[in-house]
């Protein structure tokens, strides 16, 4: 029997705490200061966050074919 598949990109983007959060990177960080953002989106969009609930059983299951439980 072959081993599944886990999907790189997600493996990449998400992480799932032993909680069953899952942390995600935010976006619109990586050019923060090139172009004019007010201080409240550079605040904002800095560092990382988690996911709701149902978005996050939705990349548990389809993304993570291990992290299914």
């Amino acid at each position: 029997m072959p081993k599944m598949k886990t999907r790189s990109g997600a493996k990449k983007r998400f992480q799932v705490k032993k909680s069953g959060k899952v942390k995600f990177g935010k976006a619109l960080g990586k050019h923060l200061f090139t172009h004019g953002k007010t201080p409240k989106a550079k605040r904002t969009h800095r560092g990382t966050g988690h996911l709701k609930d149902m978005d996050a059983k939705k990349v548990v299951m389809e993304l993570f074919p291990y992290g299914a439980k």
